[in-house]
């Protein structure tokens, strides 16, 4: 007889809501870790930045936010090598903002990158209204169900990377792996101002379960040399 999974108990938001659940996966996915600028390695799990990405993809409302509180890991974590074409040129976010563009063809790239294959992952996240709501928080979450249960989604979401698109879905009984292990320092936040601001925290999977804290420790995006 199969054993029951063990309930994961999570912080409610202020309002007494437990998070919205979305189950996603792929064929593969990379989770660039940001210290390793030429050759591109992935995280051994989903970040929170990716996580929220794909809740945007599925539904957003400018007057909402995301807060990312765990990631399951439902599948074995598996590593593979790939050559992927990308550019040596690198446009800043301001830079960007300002319609700068890259050559993608005069500065093209051949290298090498370490991902993950057959990934599957559980997101748990509170719905957050800002002050410029005009509805109840309950609405914003019913409405990302209702969406999830459906397959509908602004745009295709992806797990890390645009080539790795997300299949979703709502969430079903599959157990988190029993792995444990330091994952080291992790991106929390971006905050795109100006200026940019960057929140990290040391992250840790405990038992196929990575816990996300309310609040990361700012550093600034000059520091990482993302500007």
């Amino acid at each position: 007889m199969k054993a029951a999974r063990a309930r994961l108990v999570l912080p409610q938001s202020p309002q007494g809501h437990p998070p919205v659940v979305v189950q996603v996966g792929g064929d593969a996915a990379l989770f660039s870790r940001p210290e390793l600028k030429v050759e591109r390695v992935s995280y051994p799990v989903m970040t929170p930045t990716a996580a929220r990405g794909v809740l945007e993809a599925i539904f957003w409302k400018p007057e909402m936010r995301y807060r990312v509180v765990a990631i399951e890991v439902l599948r074995p974590i598996r590593e593979t090598a790939i050559r992927r074409n990308e550019t040596s040129q690198v446009v800043s976010l301001d830079d960007a903002r300002r319609g700068k563009r890259v050559d993608t063809a005069a500065h093209r790239d051949q290298r090498n990158a370490v991902c993950l294959r057959d990934v599957a992952y559980r997101i748990h996240a509170h719905v957050e209204a800002t002050e410029q709501a005009t509805k109840l928080t309950a609405a914003y979450r019913d409405q990302f169900r209702r969406r999830v249960t459906r397959g509908a989604c602004f745009h295709q979401p992806y797990l890390g990377t645009r080539e790795f698109s997300a299949d979703f879905g709502d969430p079903d009984d599959t157990p988190p792996i029993d792995h444990t292990e330091d994952l080291g320092v992790m991106i929390h936040t971006i905050h795109f101002g100006p200026p940019i601001r960057m929140e990290w925290f040391t992250a840790r999977l405990e038992h196929g379960v990575l816990h996300v804290p309310a609040r990361g420790i700012e550093i600034p995006a000059t520091m990482t040399g993302e500007s």
